[in-house]
């Protein structure tokens, strides 16, 4: 590593010597107050060099930069931690199979693709070099087999994010094994993995993923109120679960949620038509429940329940069974939940017989004030 001389104030004076070295013969350029001699863009510090890559802020400049040099590739493949190939519309397998070496100490890494080109042996070549990855995004990678679920619970232990949807060929075999090792993972997106999402994948999720907090199942149809039960008992620390059409779930699914994640925070039923009343309740009744054991603060007074409590996002559209008066249960068990413009929450969009239901906005005009000014704020 640069010795600590070189940080901070001095990488500008190296980034000037380096400005004139132009004018110097042979290339060289003598850095007025360091004594460091700056022979070409290939002996730039690493810190400098981290620094102009970060400013840029270009995952392709960084992918040439590590082309230049056995110096710069060393340096990018210790300090950069994020990329992202989703910009490469062409040839993104073969160069995913040539960089992965490179960039051994990735963290976070985004295959997105706009058509299909990346192929196992890609992921494969991850797998077998980035083994510190935490964050990969796969989403859309129509060509992937299973192997590359299986190369990835051999390389990548450590994922806690992955976002497979869309990938349809994998199945819940191949699902199933991954789980039982990469087992910190948090947020899973497999909305749309039709083959791999069953009760049977579900049940081993529950089983190994004790610290999942954001699961996406949109349109994986073969789901049953079995596996959803399994994943409430198993992953009580869910904040988002989205079931959007996962036409087989009934009540059952959601009460069990409403019983056994108490930090749930986000829940998409849409298109879920077996979906009644009595799941609306159950969470309504949950809310209260939770207030009940609401947590006293210093001065001996119970905290009072706020916007950061309990539901903020429930989208029901297109259950058509539920009544207004249970959905209004809802709307006032958690007050993050509106159906003003300034703050859409609660998605009833589909439903005409909701269109009575309100938020607390529309009784109180200056709370949907004060939400959009907090909107502003950000």
């Amino acid at each position: 590593m640069v010795s600590a001389h070189l940080m901070n104030g001095n990488l500008d004076n190296s980034f000037s010597g380096l400005m004139v070295s132009g004018d110097c013969e042979g290339g060289q350029a003598q850095n007025g107050g360091t004594n460091t001699t700056l022979l070409g863009w290939k002996d730039l510090p690493m810190e400098l060099l981290l620094r102009i890559i970060s400013v840029a802020g270009d995952d392709r400049m960084v992918i040439v930069a590590s082309g230049v040099c056995t110096g710069w590739r060393d340096a990018l493949g210790w300090g950069v931690g994020s990329l992202s190939f989703s910009w490469c519309q062409d040839h993104m397998n073969e160069l995913v199979m040539s960089l992965a070496h490179k960039f051994t100490k990735l963290q976070v890494l985004s295959l997105r693709q706009i058509k299909p080109q990346l192929e196992d042996s890609a992921v494969e070549a991850v797998a077998n070099n980035c083994h510190d990855l935490r964050e990969l995004d796969l989403s859309r990678s129509f060509r992937l087999s299973d192997r590359s679920l299986y190369a990835l619970a051999h390389g990548c232990l450590h994922l806690t994010r992955l976002n497979i949807s869309g990938c349809s060929n994998f199945s819940d075999t191949a699902l199933i094994y991954l789980t039982s090792q990469c087992r910190n993972l948090k947020c899973l997106n497999l909305c749309g993995c039709v083959r791999a999402v069953s009760d049977r994948a579900l049940q081993a999720i529950a089983r190994n993923c004790g610290q999942l907090q954001s699961l996406n199942l949109g349109w994986c149809d073969t789901v049953t109120d079995r596996g959803v039960t399994c994943l409430a008992s198993g992953c009580p620390e869910l904040r988002a679960v989205d079931l959007c059409g996962c036409v087989l779930i009934t009540d059952e699914s959601v009460v069990a949620l409403a019983n056994g994640c108490t930090h749930l925070r986000s829940l998409g039923l849409y298109y879920c038509q077996n979906i009644t009343d009595r799941a609306m309740y159950s969470l309504a009744a949950n809310s209260r429940i939770r207030s009940k054991g609401m947590s006293w603060d210093t001065t001996g007074s119970r905290r009072s329940r706020d916007d950061k409590d309990g539901l903020a996002n429930l989208n029901i559209s297109q259950c058509t069974a539920l009544t207004p008066p249970a959905v209004q249960a809802v709307c006032d068990s958690f007050p993050a939940l509106h159906t003003c413009p300034e703050r859409h929450s609660l998605i009833i969009s589909g439903c005409l017989s909701l269109t009575a239901v309100h938020c607390a906005c529309a009784l109180h005009p200056h709370r949907a004030g004060r939400a959009m000014l907090s909107n502003h704020a950000y």
